[in-house]
């Protein structure tokens, strides 16, 4: 590298001014994870951030995606990564939120997430389904913004998934209190046809009146 390619990398780091807090912030709320978009909008260029990470400040987990090293490795690690690449605005889904509430042991071979429309580039491992989310159909698990129990349930049952697979969810669910009857017996009324019947089915599984 010329001194010259080193004088401007150094100019252009140094105007960038690297706000550390800035990125604290926005990594802490991601369980350490960020993205070198989100590190520029802290003030890092894309050298400081390949600086950090050689020095082990950062670790690099994707193409575009880093930890803080100073937060430990996630297991929904893949999640994460899905979520921030596709942007802030999709919502882990289907079978990754039913994997995600610890309602289901089979791990799904894509990862799922809903965003408000279609996007023009697909990503392998990644299902992306098209809805609208109302403010009360999302919550946070584990700093990832993840369908409700509820939402959740309904749209495994819409997109086919088996009753077999569904109904102990419900049942979990119910017994964990993640979900209440009231909530289920909501969505079965708003949607009718399929989505009612399987949950009334498990309601009369689980003994649910």
């Amino acid at each position: 590298m010329s001194s010259k390619t080193i004088h401007n990398a150094h100019n252009e780091d140094a105007a960038s001014s690297p706000d550390a807090d800035a990125l604290y912030s926005v990594a802490e709320t991601q369980a350490g994870y960020f993205t070198t978009a989100q590190a520029a909008e802290a003030g890092y260029s894309r050298s400081l951030v390949s600086h950090h990470a050689a020095a082990g400040n950062f670790l690099r987990v994707r193409r575009g995606v880093y930890r803080l090293s100073r937060f430990p490795g996630s297991a929904s690690e893949d999640l994460y990564v899905a979520w921030l690449r596709v942007g802030p605005r999709a919502v882990v889904s289907h079978e990754s939120a039913l994997a995600l509430y610890s309602l289901s042991d089979v791990l799904p071979s894509e990862i799922h997430l809903t965003v408000p429309r279609t996007s023009s580039r697909r990503r392998t491992g990644i299902r992306m389904h098209t809805s609208s989310l109302r403010p009360d159909e999302v919550a946070v698990r584990d700093g990832l913004p993840v369908t409700t129990v509820a939402r959740t349930i309904v749209d495994l049952i819409r997109a086919g998934m088996s009753s077999e697979h569904v109904k102990p969810a419900i049942a979990q669910a119910l017994e964990r209190g993640m979900v209440t009857r009231a909530d289920l017996q909501a969505e079965a009324s708003a949607r009718g046809g399929r989505v009612a019947s399987v949950i009334a089915v498990a309601f009369d599984e689980c003994g649910v009146r």
